[in-house]
């Protein structure tokens, strides 16, 4: 299979390996600079929706409702009641002993007298637990564990003929510096880390493995056609200019699609929908990015150093015969 693209991947790798790391490390160091916004869910509190008519400057009903409560912390999320067909704004109100019956009463009130016009009504109250945050935290880290591991396992049986488990360590390698990158991304753009976080996480796994696999199959099957004539310095660099087409087309489809959600929702001031596109957008990029970048640059290295550098697995074998 021919390619029209002919660039040195291995050759820049330290270049790819800068920038990653650079990108990690100012993602960790981003906690620090703004520190990470949880979420009512891993922090406790109180949830209050309300539904009103005509329209509300988002802003400041979100101030407005901080003055009721004393200064207490809130934030908001707008969108539309489906089984009214009102307008719905959401005030979460962070709280680990959650908001008082007389707390609401009294904000309802203040509320409703200030925004008479749009004959607002609360319509649900609920008190969040942060302990079920937590779990559902440790429930999906337990998830994402699970499947490093068997990701490895399933690369080590299937590539063992090009050093499977090294090219397992790789691809979970490559699925860290992801996930790292979207953790920036909520931080830098002052997300709260909330169910959406996890979801854009596990989703970015899955598109950024699948990417990878293609191309380890590449080379794989350039490994069986070119050992005798090709080095695997030639072999990694053809395969990944083989499977690029594929890959930017997959990326861009998936990108141009979470594009029109993001200016879609940003028009609409859907911002629960923003924390999970614009994340997503960055997230295709970075797994695109180390799948053609980082992760095979990064298993020739390990692999040279481990099986001997400049020979393929398959001379090797031979020669031990």
């Amino acid at each position: 299979m021919n390619s029209k693209f002919n660039f040195d991947y291995v050759g820049h790798k330290k270049t790819f390996f800068i920038i990653s790391i650079v990108l990690v490390a100012v993602s960790i160091l981003s906690t620090f600079v703004f520190g990470a916004n949880l979420d009512i869910q891993f922090k406790g509190g109180t949830i209050l929706t309300y539904i009103y008519d005509g329209t509300i400057d988002q802003s400041q009903f979100e101030r407005d409702a901080t003055d009721a409560l004393g200064g207490m912390g809130v934030t908001s999320t707008v969108g539309e009641d489906f089984s009214t067909g009102r307008n719905n704004i959401q005030l979460s109100l962070i709280s680990n002993s959650g908001l008082t019956s007389d707390k609401q009463f009294e904000l309802t009130n203040t509320l409703t007298a200030k925004y008479s016009e749009n004959n607002i009504e609360l319509i649900e109250s609920s008190d969040v637990s942060p302990s079920s945050g937590k779990e559902f935290f440790l429930k999906c880290m337990v998830a994402v564990i699970l499947s490093f591991i068997v990701l490895i396992i399933y690369i080590a049986i299937r590539f063992k003929n090009i050093g499977g488990w090294i090219a397992g360590v790789c691809g979970i390698l490559a699925l860290l510096h992801d996930c790292i990158i979207v953790y920036g991304t909520f931080i830098v753009c002052r997300m709260s880390i909330n169910a959406n976080f996890m979801a854009v996480v596990l989703t970015i796994l899955g598109y950024s493995i699948n990417n990878t696999i293609v191309i380890y199959d590449r080379i794989r099957e350039n490994e069986i056609l070119y050992r005798k004539s090709k080095s695997k310095t030639d072999i990694v660099n053809m395969s990944i200019n083989q499977s690029l087409t594929r890959s930017i087309n997959t990326s861009i489809t998936t990108i141009a699609a979470m594009l029109a959600v993001t200016i879609v929702a940003a028009i609409y001031g859907v911002t629960s929908i923003i924390s999970f596109s614009l994340p997503m957008m960055i997230g295709m990029i970075a797994g695109a990015y180390s799948s053609v970048c980082f992760t095979c640059p990064l298993w020739l290295t390990l692999e040279g150093r481990i099986n001997g550098k400049g020979k393929s697995v398959s001379k090797k074998k031979a020669a031990k015969a």
